[in-house]
């Protein structure tokens, strides 16, 4: 029974939203993570090509198996195509699935 109930059971959508600069707005990002179902949104203004992305880390911290993290651009999430692999790596080894909506 157990095991039935933990297939059933939801995954959690938690949305990353990243802008690059202080001037720009967050506000299309966080409007699409809700549309996508995200109630939790870890949201943060800095460059992505900064390794200290505080909400960035307290996000992959709290992934529990099961979650799904959904950004609403790659860009959003990593700067370089090896920054990408290292974070969904980690998303991953959490047992966390991720989802870009623009790549759908």
């Amino acid at each position: 029974m157990n095991e039935t109930a933990s297939q059933n059971t939801p995954s959690r959508l938690i949305g990353y939203a990243r802008a690059s600069t202080i001037g720009q707005t967050l506000d299309v990002q966080l409007d699409q993570l809700r549309a996508a179902g995200c109630r939790t949104i870890f949201q943060e203004k800095v460059s992505g090509a900064k390794s200290d992305r505080k909400e960035l880390a307290r996000m992959l911290k709290g992934l529990q198996p099961g979650d799904v993290v959904v950004v609403t651009k790659l860009d959003r999430l990593a700067r370089s195509i090896f920054d990408l692999f290292s974070i969904v790596k980690r998303i991953n080894d959490a047992g966390a699935c991720f989802r870009s909506i623009a790549q759908e």
